[in-house]
């Protein structure tokens, strides 16, 4: 068998430290994980993991940032597979919610990563989000499902208010309770800005 080549190992070694990270992180939590404990269930050394992410907080980022990834490409899902733009839109707003429940993403995204990484990452995250939901709300105001505003200004509004109800999700010791409350109050919201039925002159 053919020796792995370099490229390939660093990227093993990379792979298993954050999967190794994740799991410790979303179980036991960003402060009770040992580096020493956590390298040595994967055959590695602390040193690896200083090579590949220079300590424990970027460690953190990186587990972070693999996350949101593949929580986009969910939430892209859900818009791609909706039966209409505006369906999508708020199967997206609700879907950001309900992720507000799952394990991994309480204790890593909506606990961890704002201590850890302070509010700086949390910005650009932020930023990230309300472009997107701009870009959505801007189409659906040129085909005059929503009405017209600046949807910069609104998709910030949405996505302000959607983070912050996922940490008052994720804080309570009955979140599926509090998801309830928070999707009833979504579709209200949202409802709020579409544009008025417009009457039927042919009629």
């Amino acid at each position: 068998m053919a020796p792995k080549a370099r490229s390939q190992m660093i990227e093993e070694t990379r792979a298993k430290l954050l999967e190794a990270a994740r799991h410790a992180f979303g179980s036991v939590g960003y402060a009770q994980t040992s580096m020493d404990d956590l390298t040595a269930s994967v055959g590695l050394t602390r040193g690896a993991l200083y090579h590949h992410f220079g300590d424990k907080k970027g460690l953190l980022l990186a587990v972070v940032q693999q996350l949101d990834v593949e929580l986009d490409a969910q939430l892209a899902q859900v818009f791609e597979q909706a039966l209409s733009p505006w369906e999508g839109f708020k199967g997206r707003c609700r879907m950001f919610l309900e992720m507000a429940l799952e394990v991994e993403v309480q204790r890593i995204m909506l606990r961890d990563a704002p201590s850890v990484l302070g509010s700086e990452y949390l910005q650009s995250s932020q930023s990230e989000c309300s472009s997107s939901l701009a870009a959505m709300l801007q189409d659906l105001m040129d085909t005059r499902v929503v009405r017209r505003t600046d949807p910069e200004a609104l998709a910030r509004l949405i996505q302000g208010g959607l983070m912050d109800t996922s940490f008052w999700i994720a804080g309570d010791n009955h979140p599926p309770q509090r998801l309830v409350a928070a999707l009833d109050s979504l579709d209200l919201m949202l409802n709020g800005i579409l544009r008025a039925p417009q009457p039927d002159l042919a009629g």
